[in-house]
């Protein structure tokens, strides 16, 4: 028999409706207060990451230049006709246990030749930030007959026609302070073209001489390839300039750039890896990415 206690016990062993809009709240809160760390978290394990990336392609560098007496080539150039344009990234692969891939290429043939487009969507895992969105291979762009304005804001290089699909990098060499197009075969930094730069060239220190950076693909795809002629800015995509501080607003492709949150992450010559911050002294920053410059040490701030 069905007492009205046993009627009015059954009833309350049920949420209320406020009683389940607090708990619902309190839900919310914690994960309001559990998602920034875990992301926090996420960020923290993709940084030490990209900078595991960078300390292999350091001791690559390095290695290279153990064996050869000298660093490679920002690009080979052979007639300082841009051709067969292969760059340094593409040098190293022997030292990045990617032999396979080095020894297939035609090396004495342009990057879009025939007999190289199979290996052109190689995707490099070292080559790659974690913390850059998007595919790892895209559609690269070519050059334009409209002129962009120098301090166009946001222009991504890939808009223009698009000539075939290649794997992305995200680290380029330091070329240094100078505009690539000014002085191609002569710059103030690490990584131009024909140059064969050893260690004692580095004469502003191995630890103040920065020779490797980061650029995210927000404003177009940078690839470890080399120089490709029909591509829009074909230095710039495996080649950095400093004359902008990173992540500058000014936006030009060819600035180092990142999507961590407070910098970007750098190669010295020495074979370490740091932050610098997006707000470093742009003095510094310059003094940094200059091989010879003659600049008083300061610390990186």
């Amino acid at each position: 028999m069905c007492t009205f206690a046993t009627i009015r016990q059954s009833r309350r062993s049920a949420f209320t409706l406020v009683e389940l809009l607090v708990v619902i709240a309190i839900i919310g809160i914690l994960v309001g207060l559990l998602l920034p760390a875990v992301q926090a978290a996420r960020e923290a394990a993709r940084r030490a990451q990209c900078m595991s990336n960078q300390r292999q392609i350091a001791l690559a560098l390095l290695n290279y230049e153990s064996a050869n007496k000298r660093l490679p080539s920002g690009w080979v150039d052979f007639q300082q006709t841009k051709q067969p344009g292969w760059s340094w990234s593409h040098a190293i692969l022997p030292y990045l246990e990617a032999n396979s891939l080095y020894s297939q290429i035609d090396l004495r043939s342009p990057i879009d030749a025939p007999v190289n487009l199979p290996y052109l969507t190689n995707v490099i895992p070292l080559f790659i930030c974690p913390s850059d969105t998007g595919e790892n291979t895209f559609e690269i762009g070519g050059e334009t007959d409209e002129e962009e304005p120098e301090e166009h804001v946001g222009h991504n290089v890939d808009e223009g026609p698009k000539l075939f699909r290649i794997a992305k990098s995200n680290y380029p060499a330091v070329f240094g302070t100078q505009e690539i197009e000014d002085a191609p075969y002569l710059s103030d930094g690490t990584f131009f073209g024909n140059s064969a730069i050893r260690l004692r060239d580095l004469r502003d220190g191995l630890s103040h001489t920065m020779i490797v950076g980061e650029r995210s693909s927000r404003l177009g795809g940078s690839i470890w390839h080399g120089w490709i002629d029909r591509a829009a800015e074909p230095g710039a995509r495996f080649l950095g300039v400093a004359d902008h501080p990173p992540n500058s607003k000014i936006g030009h492709f060819e600035d180092f750039s990142s999507r961590h949150t407070s910098g970007i992450h750098i190669v010295l010559a020495d074979g370490s890896t740091r932050l610098i911050p997006d707000t470093i002294d742009v003095a510094i920053y310059q003094a940094l990415c200059t091989r010879a410059g003659g600049e008083i040490p300061r610390e990186i701030e």
